[in-house]
């Protein structure tokens, strides 16, 4: 099964699949990689939520044509999945100790030396989000640019602490059941998908429910332990040398950290992206309204449609030719539902 736009055919159902997996030993343990595209290209790198992993993040994205083509066109991709969350991962060792949210940013420094990748573009969603933007803290000259979902900056709330220790408990006395399911579910999506008594769960959501069966609730429990376990980086986004698209849910559990998070970056490199009637997971949710401020993001760095080649272009990620126009609201699609965009917020 594929679709295609211009020169790129998008196999959805490889995508699906997994494409070709690595499992890249790092200084803080095994991680797996799962790699699309012509390696010669630029790179994009993704990370997921907790509890899922590249298909079950960002599968909708890629079943979306137009998206799929976009990056598939310009980047070869790299799906990072945390530790014992890809497609068949067994539990991980009770004696492995939980990574740190440092360690796991280290790893994905450590997965780009390995396949000799120097700047990349970083794709990451709530959790995912936080540890690219952490890694691009770190390793400042390594990231040409952050699409953040849904994404968090600031340590966890007394609320979403407790919240997430609850959902930590459910896993390590009773596993992946159903209630520990329902408040990941909560999570990601908002509720007009997630149905009611009356109102049936959208098949977004049944098929992640359904995905979530495939998760060791161990490993999930771990990665719950290390993002609970962050740290407030606030402070530390001035340091960012990098252009920043942030989308988040108005539904979001997440939505005030999305705010204040884009409050606090540079208003000239940066653009936010509120999408309507949407939870946390942008990238499964609602993936069209992602597409104009992407392909504006990236015409910014001499990446265009495909539908506006004849060939397949190689050019290297390219900041500098950035214009700052090109974030401006009128350029993002504040026009278009579902979404509206502010570049600069007075919070």
């Amino acid at each position: 099964m594929g679709e295609s736009s211009g020169s790129v055919s998008v196999d959805v159902e490889r995508i699906s699949l997994g494409g070709e997996e690595h499992f890249i030993k790092t200084r803080h343990g095994t991680v797996s990689v799962a790699v699309f595209g012509e390696q010669e290209k630029p790179a994009l790198v993704t990370y997921p939520d907790v509890a899922l992993n590249h298909v079950s993040c960002f599968q909708g994205l890629f079943f979306c044509p137009e998206a799929a083509s976009l990056l598939l066109h310009n980047f070869c991709i790299y799906h990072i999945s945390p530790p014992g969350h890809e497609l068949g991962a067994a539990s991980v060792s009770s004696h492995v100790p939980v990574p740190s949210v440092d360690d796991l940013a280290d790893q994905i420094a450590d997965v780009l030396d390995i396949f000799g990748l120097g700047s990349v573009m970083c794709l990451g969603v709530t959790a995912g989000a936080y540890i690219l933007t952490l890694f691009a803290i770190k390793y400042r000259e390594r990231v040409a640019g952050l699409i953040l979902v849904s994404p968090l900056c600031k340590a966890p709330s007394w609320t979403e602490w407790l919240y997430n220790k609850v959902i930590s408990n459910l896993l390590y006395f009773y596993g992946m059941c159903g209630l520990a399911k329902d408040c990941l579910l909560q999570r990601y999506f908002s509720k007009e998908v997630r149905g009611s008594a009356q109102v049936p769960e959208s098949d977004i959501v049944q098929a992640c429910r359904s995905l979530l069966n495939e998760r060791q609730s161990k490993n999930v429990w771990c990665f719950l332990q290390s993002i609970n376990g962050r740290y407030d980086i606030t402070e530390e986004l001035h340091r960012l040398q990098c252009r920043t698209l942030v989308f988040v849910g108005e539904d979001s559990p997440f939505y005030s950290d999305a705010l204040q998070m884009t409050s606090k970056l540079d208003r000239r490199y940066s653009a936010l992206v509120e999408v309507q009637a949407c939870g946390s997971l942008v990238t499964e949710e609602q993936p069209h309204a992602m597409l104009i401020p992407m392909e504006y993001f990236f015409i910014g760095y001499g990446l265009y449609r495909p539908s506006q080649f004849t060939g397949s272009p190689r050019s290297p990620l390219s900041p500098s030719c950035i214009s700052p126009e090109l974030l401006s609201p009128e350029s993002m699609g504040v026009k278009l539902k579902p979404i509206k965009t502010r570049v600069s917020l007075d919070i």
